[in-house]
């Protein structure tokens, strides 16, 4: 899967024993899906997953690792991608505005994007298919690019792993699972949580100002392939500045956030959130309190590799100092039995985790 900052992928044997532990659940829903990590791997745990996110790149990864079942699009996939690996490259869109405006993939690979990506739209795809085949180019992309690991900024000079000449694979799309098909939605999550529920919701909302549509705005562009206008150093899409969330503002994040805990319909809340946010601790257990008993199982891991190499301009000078190497996760579990369901998980981990 695509490098992603939030992602949850040392918390996912966590997030995934804790819903075990819930007992006779069946169904999860993902309210901030992102790169869909954790309902891909809920989903090969046999739950039926609803995994929802308001940005298109997401959303696509959803119809992918959630929605599609590898019975249903493997052999056409296959095709496809060996098809598509073949093809010359051929400059377009992504070449002059990701490789030679900016730097954030080598020209070669860039005309191939452009290539394959002008390939998949020719096609026509069945929505399941299509999704398959846009995360694989995504994934492809993300391979060769030359960044920290966000689209914020590029590297100064080439990463290695720029001069490697891109390859579509398959992804690692699963079978249905055995609690029934998965569906992945593009809703703002206020309207998502009136209109979807599960036994079991999982929550890792937006936890600062910093929006994931900047941090990934060419997989938006490379998904949505509206060859938008862009702006700035790192060449964002100009709809960055007006595509606005109130989980992203200091100001409404606690009444979008309350809103979402008060109307989720689920009987277990699963919320991820760590001690950068907007809230601390205590003013989110207080929050979740609202829907019953509240238990925390707080873990510490090393930040994202972007925010430990330094603060750099746009002319790549070392301009400011990391604060803190480590931050605190926090997985806080709602629900009837919570003490009981924090125990058993912790009981079950290495101690060193907690």
């Amino acid at each position: 899967m695509i490098k992603y900052l939030g992602s949850k992928r040392t918390l996912l044997p966590l997030i995934r024993r804790t819903v075990a532990a819930l007992g006779t659940s069946r169904s999860v829903l993902d309210l901030f899906s992102g790169t869909s990590r954790v309902g891909h791997a809920l989903k090969g745990d046999g739950y039926q997953v609803f995994a929802n996110d308001h940005n298109a790149y997401a959303a696509t990864l959803a119809r992918c690792y959630v929605q599609a079942d590898l019975g249903d699009v493997e052999q056409q996939a296959r095709q496809l991608i060996a098809e598509f690996n073949v093809l010359p490259g051929q400059p377009g869109y992504a070449t002059a505005v990701w490789c030679e405006q900016s730097r954030f993939f080598h020209p070669a690979n860039g005309a191939r994007i452009d290539a394959i990506r002008e390939a998949i739209a020719a096609k026509a795809l069945p929505p399941e298919l299509h999704a398959v085949l846009l995360v694989s180019l995504m994934e492809a992309a993300d391979r060769v690019d030359s960044t920290t690991g966000v689209q914020m900024a590029y590297l100064k000079q080439w990463a290695a792993r720029a001069h490697k000449p891109l390859e579509l694979r398959m992804p690692q799309v699963l079978a249905q699972a055995r609690a029934g098909k998965g569906q992945a939605h593009q809703l703002d999550a206020i309207a998502a949580v009136a209109q979807l529920h599960a036994d079991v919701a999982y929550l890792d909302p937006p936890y600062n100002a910093h929006k994931y549509l900047g941090n990934y705005h060419i997989w938006e562009s490379l998904v949505l392939w509206d060859k938008p206008d862009v702006y700035g150093t790192a060449c964002k899409r100009t709809d960055v500045r007006q595509r606005k969330s109130d989980f992203n503002s200091a100001v409404n994040a606690a009444a979008a956030m309350q809103q979402v805990i008060d109307g989720v319909q689920a009987r277990w809340l699963l919320v991820s959130f760590n001690n950068e946010g907007f809230f601390d601790r205590a003013q989110l257990q207080t929050m979740l309190a609202r829907r019953g008993p509240v238990a925390v199982i707080q873990t510490d891991f090393k930040r994202y590799v972007g925010a430990q190499i330094g603060i750099y301009n746009p002319e790549g000078q070392r301009v400011g100092k990391v604060s803190h190497l480590r931050n605190l996760e926090y997985l806080f579990v709602v629900g009837p039995e919570a003490d009981r369901v924090v125990a058993e998980v912790t009981e079950q981990a290495q101690p060193s985790l907690f």
